[in-house]
């Protein structure tokens, strides 16, 4: 395991789900890190729980300017720079087909996890060109590579996020910052622990098209972009890293 002892990563989304297991193995591998939730007392219970005095919960939605900036400052402020960023908030999909779609819910998807993920990375870039360089991994999905049922908002708004990374891993590539993206397959998470609780056999048909035959656990994810951002992941720009069970395989 890559010793982050010294380095400040942020981390968006992290009160629950894969930003939360994000958070964890970076504060057990020696990382500050500034835990950010658009709700704040969840943030606050997250960082409790991790019991460190490296971690800074703050409230950040990422889908307003003025927050996806003041997470990097608070960081930069606290820790003195940014060396890395786990880009983990996102929404769900509203299970609609388009043609039912309000363009109020297209919007919302797309405000966060396209229009959020663009403004993190905005800034997050800005400091690291001020301090040499740096990694950022962006949490996307499967979805941004492959269509599934009812997911027409979601499934757009994730391939615009991965190509946001493509292109901005080759722009910053020779400025010393490493862009990836982890695209996790279907992943036992409160997120979709509430769609299971609507609907008692999704979770079954969603664990029937991994091969491995079951659903994603959150820190299975989380220690693929703890690879990312470390050093030894020194030669990796621009990869879209599925962490899938197989989905994406066949």
């Amino acid at each position: 395991m890559s010793d982050f002892t010294g380095k400040t990563i942020v981390v968006t989304g992290a009160a629950s789900g894969i930003g939360y297991a994000c958070a964890q193995l970076l504060v057990e591998a020696g990382a500050n890190v500034v835990l950010s939730d658009r709700n704040e007392e969840a943030a606050a219970a997250a960082a409790g729980k991790l019991g460190s005095d490296r971690v800074v919960p703050l409230r950040v939605d990422v889908s307003l300017e003025e927050d996806a900036k003041a997470l990097v400052d608070t960081a930069v402020a606290r820790f003195g720079k940014l060396d890395g960023a786990c880009n983990a908030a996102g929404v769900p999909q509203t299970g609609k087909l388009i043609h039912e779609l309000s363009a109020e819910e297209w919007d919302r998807c797309q405000a966060v996890n396209t229009r959020g993920l663009f403004l993190c990375n905005k800034h997050q870039i800005t400091a690291m060109l001020e301090t040499g360089g740096g990694a950022i991994v962006n949490i996307v999905s499967t979805a941004g590579l492959v269509g599934f049922p009812n997911g027409a908002e979601y499934c757009a708004s994730k391939a615009g996020a991965l190509g946001l990374v493509r292109a901005s891993a080759i722009d910053y590539a020779r400025r010393g910052i490493r862009i990836n993206a982890v695209l996790p397959g279907a992943t036992n998470t409160p997120m979709l622990a509430g769609a299971f609780a609507q609907d008692p056999g999704l979770e079954q048909a969603l664990a029937s098209v991994h091969p491995i035959g079951r659903l994603g656990q959150p820190l299975e994810i989380a220690a693929a972009a703890r690879f990312l951002l470390s050093d030894e992941a020194s030669f990796v720009i621009g990869a879209a890293y599925c962490v899938d069970g197989g989905h994406t395989a066949g």
